[in-house]
């Protein structure tokens, strides 16, 4: 039996977009509840939790796009231009949050509030605009001769615009667990009192998903509740349900650490299940297959050694750095 190598390049690419959710996900929520946090130190240590580690999370949205074009040209030419305006309002957010990011720490106290507002407003666009595409790509694209035929603005539709809202609730949760375990104190306990309403918004938010998503689209009722699908699938709803209260028992004890977060990355791990369950083996929505987007073997072969000796050292230097700055952040203190 040879190699699946378009199984494998999508399961490489999956893994990369799981990574990056997760990585970059903690990271835009610190943005996003920057308006939450009264100006001053609390926010200096919101943002010293993430600064030795902000500017490598992003690697894996390169990966994912760069074996996206490697292994699955047709795809690549379908995405893209159906995507090209909230993918670039997304881009633009993230080098505007970068930016910010560096500015902030060498402003003085009268411009410190401006790239405040940049370093949120950057967060909102980037996770919003990732929202939207999230639930455009759900919906599918118009395909004519292994091309994109719709219009630019079909990927706003309300069903994307309420996954743009999911995705900032969930990606501020993930943020707020992650200072949960990062820190202490003031800005410990505010945390605290955020994630139990945010934690009720994301599983209303998944709930509606889950609801529109078959409602609106027969192929993927037909897929869920489909042998051997719904037996695959079944366990997903009770263990996002048990994942919630778990969440919401933890963030009532006396000090919530590493629990809460743990948790909400197996919140995010059902929701990405649940979607890898909806589509697959598509990789373009509603019929577009990985076998039929995969480049020539040849290609797919050659890229593949490229990806299998890089991803280990990335995952080496990523976990390398996660260890040696563990640990809480205090206030005063700074990674240099």
């Amino acid at each position: 039996m040879g190699i699946d190598l378009p199984v494998i390049w999508a399961l490489i690419i999956a893994f990369s977009l799981a990574m990056y959710v997760v990585m970059d996900g903690f990271d835009l929520g610190i943005g996003l509840l920057f308006p939450f946090v009264e100006p001053g130190e609390k926010r200096d240590i919101m943002m010293n939790t993430v600064a030795p580690v902000w500017d490598g999370n992003e690697t894996w949205l390169v990966m994912g796009g760069a074996g996206l074009l490697a292994a699955f040209p047709i795809a690549y030419a379908v995405i893209l231009p159906a995507l090209y305006f909230p993918l670039l309002v997304m881009l633009a957010g993230l080098i505007l949050r970068g930016v910010a990011f560096e500015f902030r720490f060498k402003a003085d106290e009268a411009h410190r509030p401006i790239w405040d507002k940049a370093f949120a407003g950057g967060s909102y666009a980037a996770t919003y605009c990732q929202g939207l595409a999230l639930g455009a790509f759900i919906e599918g694209f118009r395909v004519e001769d292994g091309a994109f035929a719709g219009g630019p603005f079909d990927w706003l539709t309300p069903f994307s615009v309420f996954t743009g809202f999911g995705l900032l609730a969930a990606y501020a949760l993930l943020g707020g667990t992650w200072l949960i375990m990062k820190t202490e104190g003031d800005l410990h306990r505010r945390m605290v009192s955020l994630g139990r309403p945010l934690t009720l918004i994301l599983l209303a938010a998944i709930g509606a998903v889950s609801l529109w998503t078959p409602l609106a689209h027969p192929e993927i009722a037909a897929r869920w509740f489909s042998l051997p699908n719904l037996f695959y699938f079944s366990p997903v709803p009770l263990l996002v349900l048990a994942a919630t209260w778990g969440l919401l028992r933890s963030l009532k004890g006396e000090t919530p650490d590493a629990t809460p977060f743990l948790l909400t990355l197996g919140l995010l791990f059902l929701g990405y299940s649940g979607l890898a369950i909806s589509l697959w083996p598509n990789i373009v929505p509603p019929d577009i297959s990985i076998r039929e987007a995969a480049g020539p073997p040849e290609s797919l072969g050659f890229t593949l050694v490229g990806a299998l000796l890089i991803i280990p050292v990335i995952l080496a230097y990523t976990a390398w750095a996660y260890w040696v700055f563990r640990g809480k952040v205090k206030a005063g203190e700074h990674y240099h």
